[in-house]
């Protein structure tokens, strides 16, 4: 062989060797970047290719996501809401180029590509038929869901409310107003969904925020509950009828800042428990706190779940009590202000411990998951979360609770012939600000099948300023509509 056909082979195969060396590199290295990128068009129509499985709720009984055949070859298949705004946030959208709530969480199973699904995925390849991907049950209850976007819409405010079982942790409500209606964020037109998405992402109140799981807020006197807890179970001696100060107004040696009863109330300088509980007085707990230690508080916090990583399989905001800064801000913590951070998930959970004797069941918001062919393809087990307290101080916490809502701040809960067990909060927020109101609860008392946590921002305003007013109300309609199911 010649020089000349001798370079020509060495170039040939210098080109050859750099040709497949940038196949490897952009399947292996940037094949994932390539699938996802916003400019690649078949990946796009590959996303409306999929019969995408079903959403449902009340074991399949209703429809909260479904896929339709536009009889477009190019975007076969759309999804539709059906429930609109009351169920958005848990159900989330499939859009062009993202998907959110249990539309994303879920999405390998809504689209067949999960591994459960392999054999599935075979047969429709080989009978040439659209791939079909499996339904989501979700846990939710649809009425009490209806009743709490309502509700809670028609304060005008923004809010959440959290309803669980405490048998299971299986949760029957997650609301979050200002909502939003996810049909126009999943047509198959990028421009319409970015323009539709533009318009909510400018809104002053965020509706695309998931306020019961994406933000923290102080949860105010519904934190009483942990300090309570945290003071039954430092000595086995106390109970709701034990005695603590509860003095007009507390100075703690590192401020000259007093502590203050709610509106400047007296408590009477000594009190029980549980009429401390009952009336909400601040200083008894400050004082409690403080006789605890920061680190027994934020123990009994996160005996509870607080600070604990939560997914329901929706990722949940960590909820805080904040840094140990002293003894003033201690005591502030112990009545929930301060640092003190919660989603109304988080406190949906306190209400849940105490309800189900001191243990909290891990947040579940998925039921079961159903094959193309309807069959079972995997279904949640209830697991244990956490020891919050021991029974007895359970049942303590039970009784004051009880309380609370007979003859105390939280009477707008009372269900006709049945025991609820309630506590208000009203978290101070921002000079000139009304405060936020909460209430957490759980019925019936003596055997509990719901527990609620209903948070309305900057809801505390009007003749009643104690979080009973707007929240308890909230938290009655959908403890009753779970209960009449």
């Amino acid at each position: 062989m010649n020089g000349t056909l001798k370079r020509a082979a060495v170039a040939c195969l210098l080109m050859f060797g750099l040709l497949m060396a940038n196949v490897t590199y952009l399947g292996a290295v940037k094949g994932d970047s390539l699938r996802h990128d916003n400019r690649n068009v078949r990946s796009f129509y590959e996303r409306y290719a999929v019969d995408r499985g079903w959403i449902t709720a009340d074991n399949g009984k209703v429809t909260l996501a479904k896929t339709v055949d536009s009889g477009d070859p190019t975007y076969r298949f759309e999804r539709r809401y059906p429930q609109g705004k009351a169920f958005a946030h848990a159900v989330g959208y499939f859009a062009p180029e993202s998907a959110t709530g249990i539309e994303g969480a879920e999405g390998k199973y809504l689209d067949g590509s999960h591994p459960d699904l392999v054999v599935r995925r075979a047969i429709d390849l080989i009978t040439n038929k659209p791939a079909k991907g499996a339904s989501v049950d979700l846990t939710l209850n649809v009425d009490a869901q209806q009743i709490a976007y309502k509700d809670l819409a028609n304060t005008g405010k923004r809010g959440a409310v959290v309803a669980l079982d405490p048998r299971t942790g299986a949760i029957l409500t997650m609301v979050s107003v200002p909502s939003y209606d996810p049909d126009p964020l999943a047509v198959a037109n990028k421009d319409n969904v970015n323009k539709a998405y533009a318009k909510l992402e400018k809104d002053p109140n965020h509706p695309l925020l998931d306020r019961a799981i994406d933000l923290t807020y102080a949860p105010g006197s519904t934190f009483k509950t942990i300090t309570s807890a945290a003071f039954l179970s430092d000595d086995s001696s106390r109970s709701a009828e034990t005695e603590v100060d509860a003095p007009d107004s507390k100075t703690f040696k590192d401020s000259n800042t007093p502590l203050v009863n709610y509106h400047g109330e007296s408590c009477g300088g000594r009190a029980t428990l549980l009429e401390a509980l009952t009336i909400s007085c601040n200083t008894p707990f400050g004082i409690i706190g403080v006789g605890l230690g920061y680190d027994k508080l934020k123990d009994q916090a996160e005996k509870f779940g607080i600070g604990k990583k939560l997914a329901i399989p929706l990722s949940v905001a960590g909820s805080s009590i904040g840094k140990d800064e002293g003894e003033t801000a201690l005591a502030q913590t112990s009545i929930g202000q301060r640092s003190n951070q919660m989603t109304p998930m988080q406190m949906a959970m306190v209400a849940a411990g105490i309800a189900n004797k001191g243990t909290v069941m891990t947040p579940y918001l998925v039921n079961k998951i159903m094959g193309p062919d309807g069959s079972e393809v995997t279904s949640t087990d209830p697991e244990e979360f956490s020891e919050a307290v021991d029974p007895e101080v359970a049942s303590q916490l039970t009784k004051m609770m009880v309380n609370v809502v007979r003859s105390g701040t939280g009477t707008a809960a009372q269900l006709p012939g049945i025991t609820v067990a309630g506590k208000t909060g009203t978290a101070e927020t921002s000079p000139g600000q009304a405060s936020h109101a909460w209430f957490i609860s759980f019925a019936p008392a003596d055997n509990p099948r719901v527990a609620v946590a209903v948070f309305v921002e900057s809801g505390s305003a009007g003749n009643d300023a104690s979080g009973g007013g707007v929240a308890a109300p909230i938290a009655r309609d959908v403890m009753q509509a779970v209960l009449k199911k």
